[in-house]
């Protein structure tokens, strides 16, 4: 039997689940076993705001162990990565893309809607508290960290501090938590952030063998998506401090499937905020997204994005899917 592949992983809970699932679906198309090899980043030691922490501090340390060949492959979620491309790895796989949305859990079972003003909704990302604040909605909102558990420990814990909070769907699903969900924000309230939802399987190039064999759990539409949205978001040079947001669909067109792309800029106190759509082929995703990009800054996108927020090319940092 061949040796056990050597898949690194943060070792959050989160993480852990959505690593070895990957591990399980590839042993499942091709017999090989996985084993998972924790690995710490400088984002697991921090308690900074995760827009503080700087560039791939959820991924640099995987990338080093790859490089290093102590792990033969890695899963990140995808919105981690910095769209720049790193130097000797390779995307070998875009599994199939858990739900995007953002999600709201509220104490009482309440919607958005539902808050009362004033209502202390809590969320570790700027993209968030900015749609929140644009929203309108006299919400009170702060900013947190911490893993999944932790979050809804200040909405349904003991010692619950907060009314609500905002994460991501595709990580309570993949922790099977959906039942906390109140509601399932949809985009046009709570515009995803680029990847959202997404894993990167990542290798090595000079092993061609594992990148074939990787190759084998890559999901055609979700790669096209998650290359339109991350077109975008280069494109915009948007920094860490900067709310991006960016949601690609694929549907049956009148000519055949389609990428419908939305995308957003919004300053963080909600005051501004630049919305756009743009279509074409999934054969075209990256030039979908440049274009949307190109007509955001037409539209005075720079302007908001501001200098702290245009950090050059790769620069992006949106957190940790938790």
């Amino acid at each position: 039997m061949s040796a056990p592949l050597r898949l690194g992983t943060r070792g959050s809970k989160l993480a852990m689940a959505q690593s070895g699932q990957v591990a399980d679906a590839l042993t499942a198309r091709t017999g090989r076993p996985v084993e998972l090899v924790e690995v710490v980043t400088a984002g697991d030691q921090s308690t900074a705001p995760v827009h503080r922490l700087g560039v791939g501090v959820f991924v640099s340390a995987l990338r080093d162990a790859l490089v290093a060949g102590t792990i033969d492959f890695a899963v990140h979620s995808y919105k981690d990565l910095p769209t720049a491309t790193a130097a000797g790895l390779h995307i070998a796989a875009v599994p199939p893309r858990q739900d995007p949305r953002d999600a709201l859990v509220a104490r009482d079972g309440r919607t958005l809607a539902e808050l009362a003003p004033g209502a202390n909704v809590g969320t570790g990302a700027l993209r968030r508290i900015a749609q929140l604040h644009a929203l309108g909605l006299q919400l009170t909102v702060t900013s947190i960290r911490g893993n999944v558990d932790t979050r809804l420990g200040r909405v349904l814990g003991p010692e619950a501090d907060l009314d609500a909070v905002v994460l991501a769907r595709a990580g309570l699903a993949r922790l099977d938590r959906t039942d906390v969900i109140t509601e399932t924000l949809d985009p046009m309230l709570m515009l995803p952030a680029p990847a959202q939802g997404a894993l990167a399987v990542e290798c090595r190039v000079d092993d061609p063998d594992l990148v074939e064999l990787l190759g084998m759990l890559d999901h055609a539409p979700s790669r096209a998506a998650v290359i339109a949205e991350r077109a975008m978001l280069a494109t915009l040079e948007a920094g860490c401090s900067a709310p991006v947001a960016a949601y690609a669909e694929l549907a049956e067109g009148d000519v055949g499937e389609e990428i419908y792309l939305r995308g957003a800029v919004i300053s963080p106190d909600g005051t501004r905020d630049i919305r756009l759509s743009r279509t074409g082929t999934p054969a075209d995703a990256a030039e979908i997204g440049k274009a949307l990009a190109a007509e955001l800054l037409d539209l005075g996108a720079d302007s908001i994005l501001g200098p702290q927020g245009h950090d050059g090319p790769g620069t992006q940092q949106f957190g940790s899917t938790e």
